[in-house]
């Protein structure tokens, strides 16, 4: 589904149709602050609990990689602006006017924000070597080592060095196994369904890794 957005984003709508201005707000415009920009991607606006980008030292998975997303387009050429307003512009239309069912909220920083946030990414996206996740294949059964991989980037919990604060704090709550087996199988709100991308046995225990650990 991410990837999807990705490809949508970068080689569709991105490169093309927003270089041409044909967004919903046309190009940045002015001199943005990229420190501010930076800041908030890695502070307030949460944009690297989603999002892995080697730079800001983010390594989120629900939404895509923009290091893997933008590589390309710096290899076939475009430049940073061309970036900047592709960014820009996904940030005011959020993922739901690309492809359904994505988390990503529009506006989720607005005006000056938004486009220093967008020259930030814009400035360092895809300039470093490819990174990705660990497949969940090679993750085994291990709740821990799955939890880190997969949830960290949106949860709290202590037990697995976790400091996500898009999704609840789970060393403030007490889940049983078969709500979390729920939780994680099905998602909810904002939440991904993880049912297809981890298996059964997988996704027990990641439960029983919360259930033992969680509200302590």
């Amino acid at each position: 589904m991410v990837r999807r957005w990705a490809l949508g984003l970068v080689a569709g709508l991105g490169a093309v149709l927003l270089a041409a201005g044909c967004g919903t707000g046309g190009p940045a415009t002015g001199h943005p602050d990229v420190a501010n920009g930076q800041k908030l991607f890695t502070g307030t606006a949460q944009c690297g609990a989603c999002h892995t980008l080697s730079a800001a030292g983010t390594s989120g998975t629900i939404g895509p990689n923009l290091d893997n997303a933008f590589r390309p387009d710096r290899q076939q050429g475009f430049d940073e602006a061309t970036i900047r307003d592709v960014v820009l512009d996904q940030i005011r239309l959020g993922s739901g006017a690309v492809t359904g069912g994505t988390p990503m909220p529009a506006n989720l920083v607005r005006g000056q924000d938004a486009a220093d946030v967008a020259a930030y990414v814009a400035s360092v996206a895809g300039t470093g070597s490819a990174t990705s996740a660990t497949p969940p294949s090679q993750l085994g059964n291990d709740g821990k080592a799955i939890f880190k991989a997969e949830c960290s980037s949106c949860h709290t919990l202590k037990a697995a060095a976790a400091t996500g604060t898009v999704g609840p704090n789970l060393d403030q709550l007490k889940p049983s196994q078969p709500r979390v087996v729920h939780q994680v199988t099905n998602g909810g709100a904002i939440m991904p369904a993880f049912k297809g991308k981890l298996t059964p046995a997988q996704i027990q225990a990641v439960a029983s890794f919360v259930a033992s650990n969680a509200g302590k």
